[in-house]
C-alpha cells in the first residue's frame, strides 16, 4: 500500500517506520519542507515531499499533526482519500474550541468536515508513540494489544483495520465519528494497553462529560 504521512512528529514517524517494515511505500511531510527530512527520511527508507506530494502519492494519508494545524491546511487536499486521524485536543495546546469543550461533536467529526471530500477514520490516537515500537508491540503479551477505530464509511474502516492487523494489533470498531468521543483524550481507552475483551470494556465504561486526570495515562 502506499501511504502518506503529513505530520513528521513522534507519532507520524512511527507510523512510518512500522509501514515501511511491513513493505508499504510511504512518503513522510512537514510544515518546514521536504528538505528538512531528508536524513529521517533516509533512516526510516521512505521518500520526503511537501504536504501535497503526500496526499497526492498515498492510497491511505496520516494525518497526524496538532489538533489547530488540521485547520490550516487546504480543505480539497485530501479529496477522495481514506484519512487516518491521530488528533487529540489538548486546549493547553490547541487553544479553547467551545464546541468541544461543550460536547457539541467530536475532534474527528470537526476533521471530516473540514474535509468533505475525504473518507476519515479515528484511528492511532489513542495510543504512546513509544507503544508504536516494534518491540513494544511484540512485547504485550499471549493476547494481542488492540486498538479502537470510528469512522462513517465500512469500506474505509475495513482498509484501516486490516492496517492495523499488518502492524500487529487487534481492532474494536467503536462506531462513527461522532462515537469516537469514547476513546479520546482522558477517556478510559485512551493510551491504556488492553486486549480486545479490556478495550471493549473501556469504551463501554467511558461517560460524555468525565474525564480521567490529566496525564494518568502517561506511564
Amino acid at each position: 500500500m502506499k501511504i502518506g504521512v503529513i505530520g513528521a512528529g513522534h507519532i507520524g514517524q512511527a507510523l512510518a517506520k512500522l509501514a515501511v517494515a511491513h513493505e508499504n511505500a510511504v512518503m513522510i511531510s512537514n510544515s518546514r519542507g521536504p528538505e528538512t527530512l531528508k536524513v529521517l527520511a533516509a533512516d526510516i527508507g521512505c521518500s520526503a515531499g511537501t504536504s501535497a506530494d503526500a496526499a497526492a502519492f498515498g492510497e491511505v494519508v496520516i494525518l497526524t499533526v496538532p489538533f489547530k494545524k488540521v485547520f490550516e491546511i487546504k480543505s480539497t487536499l485530501l479529496e477522495g482519500k481514506i484519512v487516518i486521524d491521530t488528533n487529540n485536543y489538548y486546549p493547553e495546546r490547541d487553544g479553547r474550541v467551545t464546541e468541544l469543550d461543550e460536547l457539541r461533536t467530536t475532534t474527528s467529526a470537526m476533521v471530516a468536515r473540514h474535509f468533505p471530500g475525504a473518507c476519515v477514520v479515528k484511528a492511532f490516537n489513542a495510543i504512546l508513540a513509544a507503544d508504536l515500537q516494534i518491540e513494544s508491540i511484540n512485547s504485550f503479551g499471549s493476547a494481542k494489544r488492540s486498538l479502537p477505530i470510528a469512522g462513517d464509511d465500512k469500506q474505509a474502516k475495513q482498509i484501516v483495520a486490516r492496517l492495523h492487523h499488518q502492524f500487529g494489533f487487534d481492532v474494536v470498531d467503536v462506531g462513527s465519528l461522532e462515537d469516537s468521543w469514547r476513546f479520546e483524550r482522558a477517556k478510559p481507552a485512551y493510551c491504556i494497553p488492553l486486549d480486545v475483551a479490556g478495550l471493549k470494556d473501556a469504551i463501554n465504561k467511558a461517560e460524555r462529560d468525565i474525564e480521567l486526570p490529566h496525564g494518568s495515562w502517561r506511564r
